[in-house]
């Protein structure tokens, strides 16, 4: 609103001057007769003509009847001024109107300085809503207000050894002596790396809460436009805002945009973001001291990052930003829950244990979710069935009950996902499963939810196999007990296909081939790395790996079968109670495979509708990653 007033104001006073402009230069004339100069004469010699007024050549007068006339005279008339006393008409000699130099020049240009401040203004406008005309070579870094940043330490959790690292850098800014006098250097870089959504921005923006100083920020991709040469000069004005007001930070928000390894464009030639990137590399550390401006810069991608941008000097420090643990998440529950009314029931330390793998992001959106799912129901506060419901829209997707769905298709869903369900219960050492359902989400007819005890950063050899086992578990299910095969199982068998060749080329979990690794990765910086692989192996080995990889396949898959041949009551009652209540918790899961029956636990307690499968009782968390259809395909440690 405010800029509308101001171009409101702008035009008014446009349109005021050309007002002034019209009346000074269009005043209004008397009404005047033009009259030829002969019959001018002739009225004289008649005696109509009361009086003249004589300005030059021109020459205006009255009628004896009170009407005007005007007309012009031959240059130096000599027998006029005879003629008029002769008749005794009253003449008044004016001397001749004489325009100022500077008025003639106002005149003549201004034409020319209107269209030129017209020009002027729209180049402001085209400059992003009044910014200086031609000022595309300065730095769009924004310096945050200490008064409107709220953001402090206190707000940030699960991340306190990053915290600690920062912190420091704060008090080097606060009381440098007590650094100095044991001859330490404040740092001049600070990398902050680690997957999307730990909370890379929100510690710099936490940082700027906590420090006394100056605190500039601004995006990598803010840096280059259509322009050359624009790149370079927002970093030369940044680091010159930087030293004006020293010591301050500069936070630079996914530095990859600029800061990719050198000759990464196609062609492998010099472009405008290398030139950016030279000149920031230079602004850094170059043969000029900027001592008291500390770099601070966030990215998850810092494998495509240049070598001489990650050298000490210009970056010192790289602090990894990781997942939390269960205690760094309960800390992150209770940070976003302090503005939330929660229940007296819900324990944030089970939807901790019930989350692992979960980032910041991943956390705030759970409570964000159970807040709008209370207030659908018109609830007072969030309790713990909220959280619940929450996170399997979170991990699972949002339930698709209107889409029209056959009974052959249900019946062929219930069996699928209760194969995967009994060969990860049969199994041992693989995780609980948590939730089986056939109601869609997402993309999917239905899901079977594991998730692990705690949190797990590798995995040994015969998890994986199991895994590859359950995975296997919903075709084979869909084989003996419907004598059929579906696409159902295609991201299934997509999955265990890429796991077991991992195993095999990557992890060297193969007897056969040994603990080698087969194939590498084609680093081509030119096309930005880690797009292709290299074979580095003969036809003969390509065969052997082939035979592995499907051998640890078909392994998994006899396994399934052998379970489920073995188990076919209990196959045949859970399926049954997927078709009878859609969902089915961990509880439900156990009853059934342990034979005693469903209807003992919903006469006990009938919380739930029976088609929701949705956890009995308040807390019923289980804890680990989520797996549609199946289970997630595990990272490498």
């Amino acid at each position: 609103m405010n800029q509308f007033y101001k171009n409101l104001a702008l035009w008014l006073v446009i349109l005021l001057i050309f007002v002034a402009l019209f009346n000074a230069f269009n005043k209004p004339l008397t009404a005047q007769s033009e009259v030829v100069f002969s019959d001018f004469l002739l009225q004289v010699e008649d005696g109509q003509v009361k009086e003249v007024m004589i300005q030059g050549d021109y020459i205006t007068g009255k009628y004896l009847d009170g009407r005007e006339f005007q007309t012009v005279t031959p240059p130096k008339d000599p027998d006029l001024i005879r003629i008029l006393r002769e008749k005794k008409v009253r003449m008044v000699v004016v001397p001749p109107e004489q325009t100022s130099w500077y008025m003639s020049l106002l005149v003549s240009w201004l034409p020319m300085i209107f269209l030129l401040g017209i020009w002027i203004f729209f180049m402001r406008q085209m400059q992003g809503g009044g910014g200086k005309a031609l000022s595309f070579g300065k730095s769009k870094a924004k310096l945050l207000n200490e008064d409107k940043n709220k953001t402090t330490f206190k707000d940030v959790a699960g991340v306190d050894e990053a915290k600690e690292e920062l912190h420091e850098i704060i008090e080097f800014l606060r009381e440098p002596q007590k650094f100095s006098k044991l001859g330490g250097k404040i740092p001049k870089g600070v990398l902050l790396v680690g997957p999307p959504g730990t909370g890379k921005t929100l510690l710099a923006r936490a940082i700027s809460g906590e420090a006394n100083v100056p605190f500039f920020s601004i995006s990598g991709s803010d840096f280059v436009e259509m322009f050359v040469g624009v790149g370079a000069s927002r970093v030369r004005d940044l680091f010159e805002q930087g030293k004006k007001n020293s010591p301050c930070i500069i936070f630079i928000d996914e530095i990859d945009a600029v800061g990719r390894h050198r000759g990464a464009g196609l062609g492998g030639g010099h472009d405008e973001r290398e030139q950016t990137l030279n000149q920031l590399l230079v602004e850094m550390d170059g043969f000029e001291n900027n001592e008291g401006v500390i770099m601070i810069a966030a990215t998850n991608r810092p494998d495509v990052l240049d070598p001489a941008l990650l050298r000490p000097g210009r970056f010192d420090r790289e602090v990894t930003v990781g997942l939390a643990d269960v205690k760094g998440r309960e800390a992150i529950l209770k940070v976003h829950t302090s503005t939330v009314p929660i229940d007296e029931d819900v324990v944030l330390k089970t939807i901790a244990r019930g989350t692992p793998g979960f980032t910041g992001a991943d956390l705030a959106n759970l409570v964000n979710e159970a807040a709008l799912l209370a207030a659908r129901k018109d609830s007072k506060s969030v309790g713990m069935q909220d959280f619940e419901d929450a996170k399997d829209k979170v991990l699972m997707g949002v339930e698709r009950r209107s889409m029209v769905i056959s009974e052959d298709e249900r019946k062929t869903t219930a069996y699928h996902e209760a194969g995967h369900a009994l060969v990860a219960v049969k199994l041992p050492g693989t995780d609980p499963v948590h939730k089986v359902t056939i109601i869609p989400r997402g993309r999917a007819l239905g899901l079977t939810l594991q998730l692990p005890v705690d949190d797990q950063h590798t995995y040994h050899r015969t998890y994986l196999y199991n895994r590859l086992a359950i995975m296997m578990g919903g075709r084979v299910a869909e084989e003996i007990f419907l004598g059929q095969m579906t696409t159902g199982a295609g991201n299934d068998i997509e999955r265990a296909t890429e796991m077991a060749r991992k195993m095999v080329c990557e992890w060297g979990m193969s007897e056969e081939m040994g603990p080698l690794t087969y194939g590498t990765k084609d680093e081509q910086v030119f096309l930005g790395k880690d797009i292709s692989s290299q074979k580095n192996f003969s036809d003969q080995t390509a065969k052997l790996i082939d035979q592995e990889v499907k051998a640890l396949v078909m392994g998994g898959y006899n396994t399934a079968v052998d379970i489920l041949k073995n188990n076919r009551e209990i196959l045949e009652n859970m399926a049954k109670a997927l078709l009878d209540q859609e969902t089915l918790n961990a509880d439900e899961i156990a009853r059934i495979c342990a034979g005693k029956p469903l209807q003992e636990e919903k006469n006990e307690d009938d919380s739930a509708p029976p088609h929701s499968g949705e956890d009995k009782k308040p807390g019923s968390f289980g804890e680990g990653l989520i797996g549609g259809g199946g289970l997630p395909d595990p990272s490498p440690a």
